[in-house]
């Protein structure tokens, strides 16, 4: 059991109003109390506000001679002395386990909910900023994943991008840098194309074209990623009545990050533009974003649903899927993360994880969209599992609009590229049978 340390070892771990860091290190660990509402109803406003210095005293005692600074009422810095990613591990795994049991405070005992996010630099050339930049990205990870995130910085080159990037994003929306391209899924059963992903590309005048991901994570820490989705919105609407001018009439989904489903200002313009537009439009959201805010974010998913955007949930199994948020969840839509489609042919256990999780997708009358489909073998076991859709590089690579509309025209008839090898075309046989 873990109580408060005496008041001598407190000298010089008072919370401070202003925010104080840690002199230069190799590594930094930002640790927040994620429960410190609710132990600030128990303790009180003052008790409470004494809490994060006794936490932070407690766990620098856990690593002789390291350094914890205070720097607001729920979260302070520590610098533990780890010269390699596996000792900060281990470092994290002894600070988990002892906050485990409940923390004794006046003789009452309280259980306090550590968030951790951490970071550590493998190169001599990463400067400060960027290692608390990564920490603090690792903290806001933690907070979803609810267990504690480690990052390795190995070199300062990405940070100076990242600063340049940010700087360019909002000016690339109104310059018309950014640009869309489709992938389609393909219905095993109905052997066509019933919708697309659109995804988004920048291309940069003098970087070329940027990696999202590279400038989506950018985008959400800025809120440029406000403008970026609305114009992704109205760009769909667009695009879209070229589709059905051409005789596709495709339902189009569009990825929205987590941060958007708690703005209601967002929901309000989306629903707008939606509504004038008056085309199919799917949402794309994954669990995590859900649990973030449930709340907000099932009201907003409600709204959407009932004006009539297709819910999908995203990278399933990627994160912490929860039976108690999906059973909630307006969607017509789920969506297997990649990371158990490529070994779904190579492993004993993805299979049976996979088949699992389309019989509980389809008795939530939801259909089934496996994601990174790319060998004929797994596009012909997931039909006989009783998968809906697939989507990945074996049925097409994302596609320029124009290159879309051909796609489109060549596959008509079975909704599978006409180049695809031997297996691919047997399974049109296998598929309608399902």
């Amino acid at each position: 059991m873990i109580g408060f340390p005496s008041p001598a070892r407190l000298k010089g771990l008072k919370p401070s109003a202003a925010s104080v860091r840690v002199e230069p290190s190799d590594c930094l660990v930002l640790v927040e109390i994620g429960n410190f509402a609710v132990l600030r109803r128990h303790l009180g406003q003052l008790r409470a506000n004494e809490l994060i210095a006794n936490v932070a005293a407690s766990v620098a005692r856990l690593v002789p001679g390291s350094e914890a600074t205070v720097v607001s009422r729920e979260r302070f810095e520590w610098s533990p002395a780890c010269r390699s990613t596996q000792a900060l591990d281990r470092v994290l795994r002894k600070v988990e386990a002892a906050f485990e049991p409940p923390f004794s405070i006046d003789g009452q005992l309280f259980d306090v909910d550590l968030m951790i996010g951490a970071a550590i630099r493998t190169s001599p050339d990463v400067d400060q900023v960027r290692l608390i930049e990564e920490a603090e990205q690792a903290l806001c990870e933690a907070r979803i994943e609810r267990t504690p995130i480690s990052r390795e910085v190995a070199s300062s080159t990405a940070s100076v991008d990242r600063i340049a990037l940010s700087k360019d994003l909002a000016g690339a929306i109104a310059d018309g840098q950014m640009f869309l391209h489709y992938q389609p899924k393909v219905h095993l059963r109905r052997q066509s194309i019933t919708s697309v992903e659109a995804l988004i590309r920048w291309q940069h005048p003098v970087r070329g074209l940027v990696s999202p991901a590279d400038f989506i994570p950018i985008a959400e820490e800025s809120r440029d990623i406000v403008a970026l989705t609305l114009w992704t919105i109205r760009q769909v609407i667009a695009d879209q009545s070229v589709m059905v001018a051409k005789g596709h009439d495709l339902r189009v989904f569009i990825n929205i990050a987590a941060a958007l489903l708690a703005d209601a200002r967002f929901v309000r313009r989306a629903c707008a533009l939606v509504e004038s537009g008056g085309t199919k439009i799917g949402f794309e959201i994954t669990e995590t974003s859900v649990i973030r805010d449930p709340e907000s974010a099932i009201t907003h998913l409600k709204m959407f649903a009932e004006m009539g955007i297709e819910i999908a949930i995203d990278d399933y199994g990627a994160g912490l899927s929860s039976l108690a948020y999906l059973k909630k969840l307006p969607a017509s839509e789920l969506k297997i993360d990649k990371l158990f489609i490529t070994q779904l042919t190579s492993s004993n256990r993805d299979p049976l994880i996979v088949r699992s999780t389309i019989d509980l997708a389809h008795a939530l009358e939801m259909e089934v969209v496996a994601e990174g489909v790319e060998t004929p073998s797994a596009l012909a076991l997931l039909s006989v599992m009783g998968c809906d859709m697939a989507q990945g590089y074996l049925i097409s690579r994302p596609l320029a609009l124009d290159a879309l509309m051909t796609f489109m025209e060549e596959n008509s008839q079975v909704g599978l590229p006409a180049q695809a090898p031997t297996p691919l075309a047997r399974l049109a046989g296998v598929g309608k049978g399902g």
